[in-house]
């Protein structure tokens, strides 16, 4: 049985801020990124693939602001919001690695799951609205939205005046079919799972499952999905090749091999901004903590050149 890899796609692997996100852009980015992991698959490693929906599901979102306010449309809930962006991304990345595979002469099922994760209904998060979804308001139009539907909003910091929507982003408890995905992808099945983040829900008093309006952290969800399959190592796929200290500083350097200890140390010192690199960091730092071999971060296309990629483990290799 070969290792196990959980590799979360970033954002950028799909969607891209220079382009205008036409789906023969989308399968191009999506293209380029999983070529970087046929050695992987040639290297008989199991895969399970997760990835980030942050542009689809905004996108969803301005369809259901559209759709009411043009044809008195009932909008849907963010859960569902992030279900159907788990389904039209995970067809996308199926049916591009299908190709890839069929290139290559390689013969192995891939599976799509639409999955379900479990939140604290009473996190802290909740009082504390930090995830930007959704498209960019006037003041009045935030305002009006806040009154009407009991929205928060936060300006962008870019223009001034705009304001887009935040939501909760509260910490993934379980994942459901974690045994199964665990399973199937152990037995060579590749696994496409916790898009987005997952589905976020909660379970009620009476222990039923309900849907609620928050956005999971994908690297947080990734990196407990990865402990919970006993994965061997987990990597990030995001914009930059490696970790950097002093981002973008005079003094800047790569860290390119970082034991856990060291990680923390920085992370803890506020060396990685919370938007960007922190949460990253932090999932890679609780996998390895909780038995993982090997994080890795790195560039989407980058990914099999080992020249590349910042390397946390729990003792310096």
């Amino acid at each position: 049985m070969g290792k196990l890899a959980v590799i979360a796609l970033g954002g950028n692997a799909i969607s891209r801020n220079n382009q205008v996100g036409t789906i023969e852009e989308q399968e191009e980015n999506v293209r380029e990124t999983l070529k970087n992991i046929l050695f992987l698959i040639k290297a008989e490693y199991n895969i399970v693939l997760t990835h980030g929906n942050g542009p689809q599901v905004g996108n969803i979102l301005m369809r259901n602001d559209a759709g009411e306010q043009l044809y008195n449309i009932e909008p849907m809930p963010l859960d569902i919001c992030v279900a159907d962006s788990q389904g039209g991304i995970g067809y996308l990345i199926e049916r591009v690695l299908r190709n890839l595979l069929k290139e290559e002469g390689i013969q192995k099922d891939i599976i799509t799951v639409v999955t379900q994760v479990v939140v604290d209904k009473n996190d802290s998060a909740f009082k504390n609205s930090s995830k930007r979804v959704g498209k960019i308001y006037s003041q009045a139009e935030a305002d009006l939205l806040a009154k009407q539907k009991g929205w928060e909003f936060r300006e962008t910091g870019k223009e001034p005046g705009t304001y887009r929507r935040v939501v909760p982003s509260p910490t993934p408890i379980s994942i459901f079919n974690k045994d199964s995905i665990s399973s199937m992808a152990k037995n060579g099945t590749i696994i496409i799972a916790v898009g987005g983040g997952g589905i976020p829900v909660y379970i009620d008093e009476k222990g039923m499952l309900r849907g609620i309006e928050a956005v999971i952290d994908k690297d947080m969800a990734s990196s407990l999905l990865a402990r919970n399959i006993n994965a061997d190592e987990f990597y990030i796929l995001t914009d930059v090749p490696y970790i950097y200290l002093n981002y973008t500083k005079p003094d800047e350097e790569i860290a390119e091999f970082l034991n856990v200890a060291d990680a923390e140390k920085y992370l803890n010192s506020g060396q990685f901004g919370e938007g960007s690199m922190a949460p990253k960091i932090r999932a890679a730092i609780d996998f390895v903590k909780k038995g993982g071999q090997k994080s890795v971060i790195t560039e989407a296309t980058k990914l099999e050149d080992k020249k590349f990629g910042s390397k946390i483990t729990m003792n310096y290799d």
